[in-house]
């Protein structure tokens, strides 16, 4: 960890730093207030030690200021005169915990554990929040009977306990990440963070803060030092989601970072090694991009170590029920419904769709299901109507159906693969509020 020593005494501040960076930790100093604050604006801690007497200054009276810089930072009070009343009063100004001097490196090594098992914990409520909270999880993975994702599985699940980066191929909603968050819990990283990086998300500028962090005052409106998403991985997995959309700028830099495990954030020289497990998903034909120059090869070559391809739903039939199954089982406790089967026409039409939306548009039209129908039993004429009009065979042109039909199964194959509206209608070149109104028009 990146730990700050706050202490007037010159002979404290270099045994405690010789220690610390004994157990392999990265030391900074401070002797005074100013010289603290001024190390916190620079640069992030995750930990401090603070002497209660600080010069002419009590320690107590600074840490709120301090916790003010830098809100995670956990900053442990040490001092010569310890009591009962001085540790409370320690702990509700928001300090970690409490050293009394002299005190032995087991216990510093104590206590930087419990600082880091808090972080892990953290972390992790975090995560799991994240997903929680994410609209349109990717459906889990659930037992399945097609033999090629069987292979796939057992292939995943060999890779899992390497470090080989993992590209990811395959259409929007077909369990890209559903399927690294499992190699990451298979992993020896398992109790460590998953940490996910939307590469179309940000712009150029703001995605390279996101990934390697950023010191204060690098760019416009980086009002304070950030670590970035390769250090809050640190020790785990870092998922690059739609990697063909990482901008070119940024993909030298991704390179060393796969190459040589080592990377800067923005607006800094100094070069930090990163202890991260990679893998990466797109939807894009990859080599196609390295033709164009939209992607370079190198950087192919080097994410492409482990590939899979994650099959569309329609070319898995024999998975479809049991997935639909599995979706309405976890949905019905989640919301406390009673919907427990499906009708035979429910069945045979969800077997007939195309899915398009693959995994993605098979949950949400569960969920639909489960949350409007008062039975307990989902019909046919509880499913979207695409579904329940669904033939063998979409709209085509080829077909005897009208200009009206074709358009409204276009749009709906656009909206289901897109991520949102917005991205729905920059493909369809149509304004969102006109796209919206098409959309509750068709009933789509």
């Amino acid at each position: 960890m990146n730990v700050l020593i706050i202490d007037d005494d010159f002979g404290i501040r270099e045994t405690l730093g010789t220690a610390l960076e004994t157990m392999g930790h990265k030391v900074e100093t401070a002797g005074s207030r100013g010289a603290a604050e001024k190390k916190l604006r620079q640069e992030s801690f995750e930990v401090a030690f603070l002497d209660i007497r600080l010069g002419a200054e009590n320690g107590l009276d600074i840490l709120p200021d301090l916790l003010r810089l830098s809100p995670r930072l956990a900053v442990i009070v040490i001092t010569a005169y310890s009591s009962i009343e001085t540790a409370v009063l320690a702990i509700q100004r928001g300090a970690f915990d409490y050293l009394a001097k002299p005190f032995k490196p087991a216990q510093i090594a104590q206590m930087l554990e419990r600082v880091a098992k808090t972080r892990q914990l953290e972390t992790r409520i975090s995560d799991l929040e994240g997903q929680l909270s994410r609209p349109g999880a990717d459906t889990e993975l659930v037992a399945t009977s097609d033999p090629k994702i069987q292979r796939l599985m057992e292939v995943a699940k060999k890779s899992a306990s390497s470090d080989a980066t993992i590209l990811m191929l395959g259409e929007s909603g077909t369990g890209k990440s559903a399927l690294a968050r499992q190699i990451h819990r298979w992993s020896p990283r398992a109790k460590e963070p998953f940490v996910t990086v939307s590469c179309p998300s940000l712009s150029r500028d703001l995605l390279e803060s996101e990934l390697f962090g950023h010191m204060k005052g690098a760019f416009t409106g980086a009002v304070a030092t950030t670590w970035g998403k390769v250090a809050t991985a640190d020790r785990g997995t870092l998922f690059l989601d739609e990697i063909g959309e990482l901008p070119l700028e940024i993909q030298p830099k991704l390179l060393r970072l796969l190459q040589e495990r080592e990377y800067e954030r923005v607006g800094e020289s100094k070069i930090r090694m990163a202890n991260v497990r990679v893998i990466a998903a797109t939807n894009r034909n990859l080599k196609e991009a390295v033709t164009r120059g939209a992607f370079r090869e190198d950087l192919l070559y080097r994410l492409d170590v482990i590939s899979f391809h994650l099959p569309p739903l329609r070319e898995r039939p024999s998975d479809i029920l049991s997935m639909a199954e599995n979706q309405l089982q976890q949905l019905a406790r989640q919301s406390g419904r009673s919907v427990k089967v499906f009708s035979k026409a429910a069945r045979e039409a969800l077997e007939r769709y195309s899915w398009p939306g693959n995994l993605r548009e098979l949950r949400n039209v569960i969920e639909r299901a489960t949350i409007l129908t008062p039975e307990e039993e989902i019909d046919v004429t509880d499913l979207p109507s695409s579904l329940s009009e669904a033939r063998e065979e979409s709209p085509s042109v080829g077909g005897t159906y009208s200009i009206e039909e074709i358009e409204a199964e276009h749009i709906r194959q656009v909206l289901a693969r897109s991520k949102s509206l917005q991205q729905a209608a920059t493909i369809l070149q149509l304004d969102p509020t006109t796209l919206l109104r098409k959309r509750k028009s068709l009933n789509l």
